[in-house]
């Protein structure tokens, strides 16, 4: 298994830079369940951010490569579980995706509710704000 950076899998993506594209392509497509790609959390995060900033994918678009990212074969996405989770969440709009994977790998480890001072998050089950009465001291 090798690991891929946030930069090659956006050439991938929007190939801007036809040179780095190409590699990136060439390496892509070159991988399979033997010998695969490996995404980390951090390099999803990133992804979506520069996705959604950079170049102004829209929440549909970006929760599409997530999902297909997970279901294919050759690249294994670490916390997959919790990337698709933060994917579909982060579709429907509001919170941003790094937020959702906080608040899903707070689900995945049974730390909930997550704490928070963000008001949107805390518009979420599984999350709860802090300045709020029924916050409390953790028990």
């Amino acid at each position: 298994m090798i690991a891929v950076d946030t930069n090659v899998m956006v050439r991938y993506l929007v190939n801007d830079e036809p040179e780095q594209a190409a590699a990136a392509r060439t390496l892509l497509e070159g991988l399979t369940p033997e010998h695969a790609g490996f995404i980390c959390g951090e390099v999803a995060i990133e992804m979506v951010w520069v996705l959604e900033r950079a170049y102004k994918f829209t929440r549909a678009q970006i929760a599409d490569v997530l999902v297909e990212l997970i279901a294919t074969d050759s690249i294994v996405v670490e916390a997959a579980d919790d990337v698709a989770s933060a994917a579909g969440r982060y579709r429907r709009g509001g919170v941003g995706f790094a937020d959702l994977m906080i608040l899903a790998a707070a689900e995945r480890a049974g730390a909930t509710p997550l704490h928070t001072f963000d008001r949107r998050l805390a518009g979420i089950e599984g999350a709860l704000l802090v300045d709020s009465p029924a916050a409390g001291a953790p028990s």
